[in-house]
């Protein structure tokens, strides 16, 4: 078989597996690394230590394969824009938001089960090739990479974005010591004078277009902070239990794009619209059953715990207090002081249930 005859059978290949994108890219030093040197000694990164730690090992992909030579980059979309208004009846109250990417099956196994399965494809027509599949984990800059192989350009909200596809997608990478055909690189941006997704953030975390600072970014705090989150922030949540869509949801180019429609991202009921007392209720080895296979589990039960208490105590639910006051005493310090947060604001707001007439607090 041919070079270029190997890459499109490749390709179908990968369609055929479920990819809804699929190029390949050379494996060169990607033309973001200094963009991302710099926004790391800017401290961008906040507390993400792992990305200052990396940073040499992302200059180019032989940190995670010697001698690759090809990049064959692969995307699956996940979802949509959620057009859901917000909600301030009772009932709404209580529920919390999670990150569309995270409310099905988790991506990273989704991905690499897939991966494996093409590359050992691949050793059917080139025995000798060696390749490693690379989800999300290792030091490589995926987004660069999917540009280069042809599959979109990276948007103001510093997405990669799909004219076909949208930014409602995951992303996976398949190493090769093999020298494949590349994709002409996407050249063009297309978001205009767009700044939608600059406007729309809720808490103004970026610093201008393609500048996304993480130390004022809500997936950040959601997701990857351990133990308390400083008071700044946690007023500023806005239901958002665990990361964030906001600046995809209003990107014009997620309208156009094709939705979601792999059966493994179908979102679980128990990750839509949360009940957040609910959560907060539930014991650890529940925690530790429902979290299995998703990618919640990064948050791990005390990041999750920890801020479905800081959303409801911003909302002042008072059907909250008596396990907030249990979690008080939480072996986990982020819950802690989550919960404690969470009570002076239920009492601040003047929502905590009052006796009934002629009874005292005692009953």
């Amino acid at each position: 078989m041919r070079p270029d005859e190997l890459v499109e059978a490749l390709k179908a290949e990968a369609r055929r597996l479920g990819f809804d994108a699929v190029g390949v890219a050379p494996a060169v030093e990607p033309a973001g690394y200094g963009w991302y040197r710099d926004w790391v000694e800017r401290g961008c990164a906040a507390g993400m230590e792992y990305l200052v730690r990396q940073g040499e090992a992302r200059r180019h992909p032989t940190s995670i394969l010697d001698g690759v030579r090809s990049v064959v980059m692969t995307a699956i979309v996940y979802g949509c824009p959620d057009a859901a208004a917000e909600d301030n009846r009772t009932e709404a109250v209580r529920r919390g938001k999670v990150a569309q990417y995270a409310r099905g099956a988790d991506y990273h196994r989704v991905l690499w089960d897939r991966l494996e399965r093409l590359l050992g494809w691949v050793r059917q027509h080139v025995p000798e090739v060696r390749g490693r599949a690379v989800v999300d984990t290792a030091p490589l800059l995926e987004r660069d990479y999917a540009r280069l192989a042809g599959l979109g350009w990276i948007g103001k909200n510093t997405m990669l974005i799909g004219r076909q596809t949208g930014s409602f997608t995951v992303l996976g990478a398949l190493l090769l010591d093999v020298e494949l055909t590349p994709d002409e690189p996407f050249s063009a941006n297309h978001c205009g004078t767009c700044t939608r997704c600059l406007e729309a953030c809720p808490t103004d975390a970026f610093d201008g277009p393609y500048r996304l600072d993480a130390r004022r970014c809500l997936s950040y705090w959601t997701i990857e902070h351990r133990g308390p989150i400083p008071d700044a922030w946690a007023e500023r949540l806005g239901g958002w239990v665990f990361g964030c869509d906001v600046c995809q949801d209003v990107c014009p180019w997620n309208r156009k794009a094709q939705r979601g429609s792999e059966p493994e991202f179908e979102p679980r009921p128990e990750w839509t619209s949360p009940d957040l007392v609910a959560w907060l209720e539930r014991e650890p080895d529940e925690w530790a059953r429902l979290l299995r296979g998703t990618a919640l589990k990064r948050a791990k039960r005390a990041g999750l715990v920890r801020n479905a208490a800081l959303v409801l105590g911003a909302r002042g639910v008072a059907a909250a207090r008596p396990v907030l006051e249990r979690l008080a005493e939480d072996a986990d310090a982020g819950v802690r002081a989550a919960a404690e947060w969470a009570l002076r604001r239920i009492a601040e707001s003047g929502s905590e249930e009052k006796p009934a007439p002629g009874r005292g607090a005692a009953g």
